[in-house]
């Protein structure tokens, strides 16, 4: 990003909000060991659905394990989920799209009629079937949810290298012979880049809601691993008399999905050339 781009972002004060956020989410994760107070899966017996106290911040939960050592961890397992399933749809995506939107024809057509059979299925219970032949696991979960969520990705792309492939430069880099693999990676792809960067931002805190839904329904990380989605799962038996197993975890999950995506916006903003500083 160009130093005005960075400048937009960061006077824009709801994106400069969830970069904080983000960024204090991701330095959590990384330091997951050092600023957990207790083991996350250390169960105590005399600890059993303690109330938030100077002892246990967030509480305890049925077992009489610390909820904040699990909520850090937790934010490890998600963010890894996030990153690697992201990934994954944008390597999926960004292909898939290039192909489409540069050389158009029949291939355009194959690629977008597979994305629009894709898009029928509604992205959840896509990800629900195809993990329910599968054992559920951290590596199984970041693999489905990156396979089932590449195609608006691979729409946005196409729609990128329609409009680049007719540009002037590219015009030049044809005439002076330039191969098609070098046109469209050396070319056309750094000018896609600042959609594919939206996408990736707005796509961790898709993967990230998606590891949530699944988790709670029990079929996504298992325990004793903690992530926020299983520790809202364990709360919603105990709800009534111990409110802070499902408070806790629900809002990290709305917090950091709702940065992620303020960041994405605030970022779609600042690389795009019509935004005028105000």
């Amino acid at each position: 990003m160009s130093s005005s781009g960075w400048s937009r972002l960061l006077k824009n004060r709801m994106a400069l909000s969830g970069l904080i956020i983000v960024g204090s989410v991701c330095a959590i994760a990384l330091l997951a060991e050092t600023l957990a107070p207790y083991c996350p899966n250390a169960i105590d017996v005399h600890s059993i659905l303690l109330p938030p106290s100077f002892t246990h911040p967030l509480g305890t939960d049925q077992l009489g394990r610390d909820v904040l050592s699990r909520m850090i961890w937790g934010a490890e397992i998600s963010l890894k989920v996030g990153l690697v399933a992201t990934g994954l749809s944008l390597v999926i995506g960004t292909m898939l799209g290039m192909l489409a939107g540069y050389y158009g024809g029949w291939v355009d057509s194959l690629i977008m009629r597979f994305v629009d059979i894709m898009l029928c299925f509604p992205s959840l219970f896509l990800v629900l079937a195809v993990i329910a032949f599968l054992e559920p696991s951290i590596i199984n979960i970041m693999v489905v949810i990156g396979l089932t969520s590449w195609m608006g990705i691979a729409r946005l792309v196409r729609a990128d290298f329609i409009s680049l492939k007719e540009r002037d430069f590219v015009l030049a880099a044809r005439a002076v012979g330039a191969s098609d693999m070098r046109i469209i990676f050396h070319h056309i792809l750094p000018n896609a880049m600042a959609s594919i960067l939206v996408a990736a931002t707005l796509g961790v805190a898709g993967a990230i809601l998606a590891e949530s839904a699944l988790s709670f329904l029990g079929i996504g990380v298992q325990p004793p691993t903690p992530s926020w989605g299983n520790i809202l799962m364990g709360g919603k038996d105990n709800m009534d008399i111990a409110w802070w197993l499902s408070v806790f975890p629900g809002l990290a999950i709305v917090i950091t999905v709702i940065a992620y995506n303020l960041l994405g916006e605030g970022i779609r903003d600042a690389l795009d050339p019509r935004i005028i500083d105000r």
